[in-house]
């Protein structure tokens, strides 16, 4: 009986011992590392892009026996550091041209103009730095006025007169 007490105790030293000897091979190889390295990359490409630009609505008039004056909103978005102009075309009018646009009902127009100022004295045409909005770019949205006019002239036949302008961002 003493003998059978004896290997009773000595199992449960065994399996301590097995025990501790797995955990300090277990602990020794975690204290070992290796390392490495990976590279994170972007390239930011030169990029300009009309975000949008609000209706320029001249509302409901009875006569043109006055000017007509509104605004509307050009929001451009380009990289940082990027030089840009804003360029307005002409119009769908026939015979359009930048300093007399075209609202069109049909066979008939009205004249109107578009500038870059709010005295209304710079035409907003689009040849690249000499009628257009020059900017740089921000990483943001950045905003731009277009001070619309529609000048004193006969009036035409009542009806809705639209024109579509193209906006160009060159940079």
């Amino acid at each position: 009986m003493l003998s059978s007490l004896k290997t009773k105790n000595r199992l449960p030293l065994a399996g301590a011992l097995g025990t501790a000897c797995l955990l300090m091979f277990t602990s020794a190889s975690l204290a070992l590392t290796a390392t490495g390295n990976f590279t994170a990359q972007i390239t930011i490409a030169t990029s300009c892009t009309v975000n949008s630009a609000s209706k320029l609505d001249f509302g409901s008039q009875g006569l043109l026996n006055a000017n007509v004056d509104q605004t509307s909103t050009i929001q451009v978005q380009c990289t940082n550091t990027t030089p840009y102009n804003i360029a307005l075309d002409a119009g769908l009018g026939t015979g359009a041209t930048i300093a007399n646009r075209l609202m069109t009902s049909g066979g008939n127009v009205v004249n109107y103009t578009l500038y870059r100022d709010s005295a209304r004295s710079l035409v907003w045409g689009n040849t690249p730095l000499t009628d257009t909005v020059s900017g740089a770019g921000t990483g943001a949205t950045q905003s731009y006025t277009v001070y619309g006019r529609v000048p004193s002239q006969t009036t035409p036949a009542p009806g809705t007169y639209n024109d579509t302008i193209t906006i160009t961002v060159n940079y």
